[in-house]
């Protein structure tokens, strides 16, 4: 047998369509429940579905009377609050393309982001680093617009551009990936696939209102199904989640890897009597965290994995737990294949993880760049450039990248943006860039590079944290007299790790 899981298409996605109008269906018949709760150590900030759909739709009105109309590209250059998702669904109701990006990014970057884009306009907070842009509508506008009158909906074809996210690519170069209004419809596929959500659950995620694991994850798909998000203010210490949990009576919650680990490493009690599981993406979890987890709270925790390009699409449930070191299985509706040189291989081979073209959550393109997205397809089949094997019984297991890109706190970053952003400080004549691991299951960025003496690595962090969003940031530099090469003298960075455990004391 192939390695293909095929059960059938989900079902189509109706048109016309709107993103956001999708994710607020639930809202007319639950005006007074709570939709969003911004958990503080000593009470909530609550947000009813009522007041949330109001303060979307009445900025969707303000947007298009600041000028803006549909088609047009906005970057969101907001912080880690509430006003993230409210402008994010504003622009879709009304068909303004959002672009939302990390608060972390430097103005360098930015720059190269309104170059490639050429957005109509900037969503800024002013404490958000961003380049010069002509025309910017601040975070205290936008929360005047709340007031105004509710926009209607722009309904329209599902397949026409809704937002655009950057990932980092294998060039080295982030590109911008383009997403329909449909990929909305395709994140059901994830509700028993991996969340088993109901519309009583409480699903609290422990990330930033700006990063789009919390958007889709934390936010949206609760609301689509009339549940209530939990989001702990920022800043909250994660010593403080155990308790936020039990205060808020948490029945689901949503983190990377790291904040797991971090709960397991210093939370005196994660006794959770309400949750029911936990959910991970983001990273690779190790089955050692996971046995931690379950072993101290009693609950499990079911993995998901995906990409940029697709979100999640492969992921373990409370109705299909994954078998010993497998992710899971491909969700209903996927269909998902391995694949060698000529097409799927027999089951238990490893190849390619790929994703029928098909999908409705399949990017439309990269923007600017479609040759790099055709470049991806292997006949109808996208490829995600992470190897796997398939079992008999459509569980798959990952075998890790077929290329360098690393993966740091849930981030995936490409190690050539990171070199060439070094490559230009005096002093290094030559750089490379990996993934280490610095203790049992938590990995780092760290830079190697050849040069005449070794650089004071305070000025080194000085300048990256100048030049690099934070999650890009090396957190070790290690000097060497020459950096591994092939025999063609291509750099091996597969090979860099071991000369970090060879210069850690």
């Amino acid at each position: 047998m192939l390695s293909v899981f095929d059960q059938g298409p989900p079902p189509p996605c109706p048109a016309p369509f709107n993103l956001a109008a999708h994710v607020l269906r639930r809202a007319n018949d639950n005006l007074d429940k709570i939709a969003l709760s911004v958990l503080q150590s000593d009470e909530s900030l609550d947000w009813t579905y009522g007041a949330l759909q109001a303060a979307i739709l009445g900025t969707a009105t303000g947007l298009l009377k600041a000028g803006l109309k549909p088609g047009d590209i906005a970057l969101m250059r907001l912080g880690n609050t509430v006003d993230f998702p409210i402008a994010y669904l504003a622009a879709i109701a009304v068909g303004i393309v959002p672009v939302p990006t990390s608060s972390q990014l430097t103005e360098p970057e930015t720059a190269r982001m309104i170059a490639d884009l050429n957005p109509a306009a900037i969503l800024r907070d002013p404490a958000v680093a961003c380049a010069a842009h002509p025309f910017q509508i601040t975070l205290e506008e936008l929360s005047h617009m709340r007031a105004l009158p509710p926009a209607e909906f722009e309904f329209g074809d599902p397949n026409r551009l809704a937002y655009v996210v950057y990932t980092s690519g294998t060039s080295g170069k982030p590109r911008a990936v383009a997403h329909a209004h449909r990929a909305i419809w395709a994140r059901q596929m994830m509700v028993e696939g991996w969340y088993g959500l109901r519309n009583s659950d409480r699903l609290c995620h422990a990330g930033a209102f700006n990063w789009t694991y919390t958007l889709g994850t934390g936010l949206m798909d609760p609301w689509t199904m009339g549940a209530t998000a939990l989001i702990p203010e920022p800043g909250t210490d994660p010593d403080a989640l155990p308790a936020l949990l039990r205060q808020h009576n948490a029945t689901i919650f949503a983190a990377a890897p790291g904040v797991f680990r971090k709960l397991l490493k210093s939370a005196h009690d994660l006794h959770l009597p309400n949750l029911r599981h936990g959910l991970c993406a983001g990273e690779k979890l190790s089955r050692h965290l996971h046995a931690q987890w379950a072993e101290a709270t009693g609950t499990e925790l079911f993995e998901a994995y995906g990409m940029s390009e697709c979100s999640t699409f492969i992921s373990s449930s409370p109705a299909h737990p994954a078998r010993g070191e497998a992710l899971g299985q491909p969700q209903p509706g996927r269909r998902v294949a391995i694949l060698g040189p000529d097409g799927p291989v027999p089951q238990g081979q490893e190849g390619t993880i790929a994703i029928h073209r098909s999908d409705p959550g399949l990017m439309l393109t990269y923007l600017n760049a479609p040759e790099e997205a055709q470049a991806r397809m292997q006949g109808d089949w996208f490829l995600t450039g992470d190897q796997g094997a398939m079992a008999v019984d459509g569980q798959i297991t990952y075998l890790g990248r077929d290329d360098d890109m690393m993966n740091a706190g849930g981030y995936r970053v490409s190690p050539v943006e990171v070199e060439a952003a070094l490559s230009k400080y005096p002093g290094i004549t030559q750089v490379g860039a990996a993934a280490v691991e610095v203790k049992q299951d938590t990995f780092v960025i760290a830079a190697f590079y050849t040069g005449p003496e070794k650089l004071d690595d305070d000025a080194l962090r000085t300048y990256v944290e100048a030049n690099l969003a934070r999650y890009k940031q090396p957190r070790a530099f290690i000097h060497l007299p020459e950096l591994p090469t092939g025999g063609n003298g291509k750099l091996l960075r597969r090979a860099l790790p071991a000369y970090f455990k060879a210069n850690t004391p």
